[in-house]
Parts: structure tokens; C-alpha cells; sequence
């Protein structure tokens, strides 16, 4: 497939400086994309508790569902928007201005009296951080040489957990939310610096020029030769998403049910234990990639997941440490499928379509996790407490492994990329 060979072609013509500093850049927007993720997760007790004014426990569980689930939405259609955006406009411009997006957004939280505005703000913020993570994955599988490209992806994979371990760093240091949030102030800073430090894509430019002097068509996104593939994408990446966010999002509220104080440290050391697994599991994926193979360490993620959900919610009725150990073992494999399946997408697609079809396999699956972490506020009651009600949806992770299981090609597929 042409995708790897001109990869490397237009490598030769990128310096080690444009790459570290496309690097850096890449890394810190998702860093504070992290961040932005999951510091309402760890706040979301006390915002809701100090905006919810006269409502009832019934409405106060609705109004946490809703804040949480809006991001996920907003991470979708930002994932599908920035996509479209990146292969047309080009990559430099659809990172950067993501980048700001998010960062705006969450600093406008922080000024938030309303309810309403917070839904409205972690909308737009997540419509930011969608499209960042689609297009940084795009860009870096463009540029970066082939020998290194696993490792340096894993990495990169990375910087999400160093964002959600942060996000729990700053609940444990900072009391006020609002304080909090004004964290957005620096990915706008990083966007704006990197206007100035980081260059387009070669291949995209080599693609779109040849495309405007021959006046040709592009095969479409949804042309009959590209469903296969990213009905295979969408639904391995979708399943892994929904039980991981409906997870990360509802977590520290799980903590906090076990307990009857306050459990403000619990809440945050949680975080940074799952960002902790995460962070490792992302860094050791391109590893894991080259002993087991894609299709085997997706498996493993898969069956690692489905396990350790179950001893979580369903054999911890009280608070106690062991709780962190599974909480990092859970998210060690959250990492380890997310840095894999981030190296695994965009090189399946031909570059003029590269950027919106791995952001409609990152995406389709945010619209069913946006419903999935609203059903668990919302179903909360009716399936008997927080336990049951994240253990049921992260049956999920059994709807991915039978897909594994029934895809016998993905491998194949994979190693025809690499010739």
C-alpha cells in the first residue's frame, strides 16, 4: 500500500528539529486534552453540588449524567468535524486550532453560574479535544519514519494519561474548581506557539497538490471499498471507547458512593492511579505490538478488561486500597489498546481521506459511549447503586472481544500495511 513507502519518502525531506517539535506540540495538546477530559470527573461532586440549588437527589444524579455525557458528544462531532477539516485545509491548521478550542472553552468553565453553561462549554471543549486526537495521530503516522513510528506512537498515547494523571493532581492541590479550570489557559498558549514551531504535512501537501493540478476526484469516505474497513475500525475501537470513558468519566462519583465522608483524596489518588496504568500501558504498546502482534494484543486487552471490571464493581462494597491496584491493572490495558489501535487506524486509509475516516472510526463509537456514560447517571437508581450500573456497561468490553475473535483478517490486513 502506497501508504508507508511515501511516508518515508516525504520523512527525508522533514529534519529531526521539525520532528521533535511537531512532537512536543503533539504531545502537550494531548496532555491538556487529558487533562480537560477528566478534570470535570473530579470536580463534578462539588460544580453540580454548588449549582444545583433546590433540585432533588433524582435531578442532581440527571445534571451530573448530562455534564458528563455533553463532552462525549462534543467529542464525537469534533472527531468527524476536525477530520473533514484536516484533509481538506490541511493538518497544521485543524491541530492548532483544535488545540485552542478546548483550551478556550474549559478557561470559559471556570466563569461558569449555570448549570447550563457548563453543558454548554464541556460541548464545545469536547468538540476540541476530538478533533485534536484525530488529527496529532493523522499527522505523526504521516511524518515519522516507519522503524520508529510504533514506538514514538505508543508514546504519544501516552500523553492522555499524563493528562488524566494531572487532572488528579490538580483535585488534590487545588480545593476550588474554578481555579481549577483556568488550567485552559495553557493549550491556548501551546497553539499559539505552534503556529510558529511546526510545519505542514509533506504528504499531505504532495497529495493535494497533485489532486488541484489534475482536477481528479477522490474516492469518497463511504466509497463500497472503504466500508469494510471502517466498519472493522468503528466497531473494535468503538467497544474499547464506551467501556473506558463510561469508566473514567464515573469513577471518582463510584469512590465517592463507597464512602461516607468526603472523599476528595480518594477521588484523586484514583485518577492518578488510572492515569498511572495508562500512562504505562500506552508507553510499553508499541512494544507489545512487535512480541504479540495487533489482532493477539487487542485480545488481551479485551478479555484483561472484561476480568478486572468484574472484580472491581462487583467484589468491592467498601473502600479499601486493593482498590488502586485494579483501578491501575484496568487501566494499564485501557493504555496498552489505546496506543495500539492509534498506531493500527490512520495507515489503513489513503491520505486524501486519511484524517476523516480515522475520525469516523475514533467517533462513531463516542455517540454510543455519550449515551452509555448518560445511562449510567441515569440508570444509576434503577440497576441498584454505581456498581452495577458501571459493571453493566462495561459488558461491553465482551461485545469487542467476540468481534476480535470473529475478525480473522485484521492481522493480515495489518501486515500488508507494512511491506
Amino acid at each position: 500500500m502506497e501508504t508507508i513507502l511515501t511516508t518515508d519518502t516525504v520523512y527525508k525531506k522533514t529534519t529531526s528539529v521539525q520532528l521533535a517539535m511537531l512532537f512536543i506540540v503533539c504531545f502537550a495538546g494531548n496532555m491538556f486534552a487529558g487533562v480537560v477530559s477528566t478534570l470535570m470527573s473530579v470536580y463534578l461532586p462539588v460544580v453540580v453540588k454548588e449549582l444545583r440549588g433546590s433540585q432533588t437527589d433524582s435531578q442532581f444524579n440527571e445534571m451530573s449524567a448530562y455534564i458528563n455525557s455533553i463532552f462525549i458528544f462534543g467529542w464525537a462531532a469534533g472527531g468527524f468535524l476536525w477530520g473533514f477539516i484536516g484533509d481538506k485545509a490541511g493538518r497544521k491548521i485543524s491541530l492548532l486550532l483544535s488545540i485552542a478550542c478546548f483550551g478556550i472553552f474549559t478557561l470559559l468553565i471556570s466563569q461558569a453560574t449555570q448549570w447550563w453553561q457548563i453543558v454548554v462549554c464541556r460541548f464545545l471543549s469536547g468538540v476540541g479535544t476530538g478533533g485534536l486526537l484525530v488529527i496529532s495521530f493523522t499527522l505523526i503516522s504521516e511524518v515519522w519514519p516507519e522503524k520508529t513510528r510504533a514506538v514514538y506512537t505508543g508514546i504519544l498515547s501516552i500523553s492522555i494519561p499524563v493528562g488524566i494523571f494531572s487532572a488528579g493532581a490538580i483535585n488534590y492541590l487545588v480545593n476550588s474548581w474554578r481555579q481549577g479550570f483556568m488550567v485552559g489557559v495553557i493549550p491556548i498558549a501551546v497553539a499559539i506557539v505552534g503556529f510558529w514551531v511546526i510545519s505542514e504535512s509533506g504528504l499531505w501537501l504532495k497529495d493535494h497538490e497533485e489532486h488541484i493540478n489534475d482536477n481528479s476526484q477522490d474516492i469518497g469516505l463511504f466509497h463500497r471499498s472503504n466500508l469494510k474497513t471502517l466498519l472493522i475500525g468503528s466497531v473494535i475501537f468503538g467497544t474499547m471507547l464506551i467501556g473506558l470513558w463510561a469508566i473514567f468519566l464515573w469513577l471518582p462519583t463510584w469512590i465517592q458512593s463507597l464512602l461516607t465522608t468526603d472523599a476528595n483524596k480518594e477521588r484523586g489518588i484514583s485518577m492518578m492511579f488510572m492515569g498511572m496504568g495508562g500512562l504505562t500501558g500506552g508507553f510499553i504498546s508499541g512494544w507489545v505490538v512487535n512480541l504479540l502482534g495487533l489482532r493477539r494484543s487487542l485480545i488481551l486487552s479485551f478479555v484483561v478488561c472484561s476480568v478486572v471490571s468484574f472484580i472491581l464493581f462487583k467484589t468491592n462494597a467498601t473502600f479499601s486500597g486493593i482498590i488502586y491496584i485494579e483501578i491501575a491493572f484496568l487501566a494499564l490495558f485501557f493504555g496498552i489498546s489505546q496506543g495500539v489501535l492509534s498506531l493500527y487506524i490512520p495507515l489503513l486509509f489513503p491520505t486524501s481521506i486519511r484524517a476523516s475516516a480515522t475520525g469516523f472510526c475514533f467517533n462513531i463509537g463516542r455517540i454510543f459511549t455519550g449515551i452509555a456514560v448518560l445511562g449510567v447517571g441515569v440508570l444509576v437508581t434503577t440497576l441498584g447503586g454505581y456498581s452495577n450500573s458501571l459493571f453493566t456497561f462495561s459488558l461491553v468490553f465482551v461485545i469487542g472481544l467476540i468481534a476480535m475473535l470473529m475478525i480473522k483478517d485484521i492481522q493480515n490486513g495489518t501486515q500488508s500495511l507494512k511491506k
